[in-house]
């Protein structure tokens, strides 16, 4: 499981995924200058240890090096979830609060990727938690969105 990244290590890996194509301190620099006060040599260092720690591989340009990602920004997410849900001890009940704290846009994102890992599950799953949990379930979920940290209790 990857550890998350810190933030200056989270800066530069999104300019590396949002750009999707190999690039060098120099651009990454750049960019994040507009942003904060940074060092050419603390940008080289951050990649140079996102690539000992497996984020991004690099290829030699002359005396630099062109760094590209490994995996996508979706497949970082996916693995930090999957570690939460994994540490769990009820993990059923890990995902019906985390289901209570989905926005309509994301409980509907949720639907659609269920129908692309899952074609043989109904055309319409319920947008909705149903009113009865499972009890071996309901004695950890949350009583509402503002206990599960929903939007109602933002």
């Amino acid at each position: 499981m990857p550890r998350p990244l810190g933030e200056l290590e989270d800066a530069v890996m999104t300019r590396v995924w949002k750009w999707n194509r190999p690039v060098t301190v120099r651009e990454v620099l750049e960019d994040l200058q507009q942003e904060r006060s940074i060092a050419y040599t603390t940008v080289m260092t951050v990649l140079d240890n996102l690539h000992q720690k497996g984020w991004v591989r690099r290829e030699a340009e002359g005396r630099a090096y062109r760094y590209e990602a490994v995996s996508t920004r979706a497949a970082y997410s996916a693995a930090l979830m999957n570690e939460a849900w994994g540490q769990s001890d009820n993990p059923a009940a890990a995902l019906v609060a985390f289901f209570g704290m989905m926005s309509a846009e994301q409980r509907e994102a949720l639907r659609d990727a269920m129908r692309i890992v899952s074609p043989e599950l109904p055309a319409e799953v319920p947008a909705e938690v149903p009113a009865e949990v499972p009890s071996e379930v309901s004695s950890e979920v949350p009583s509402g969105p503002e206990e599960a940290g929903g939007e109602a209790g933002r």
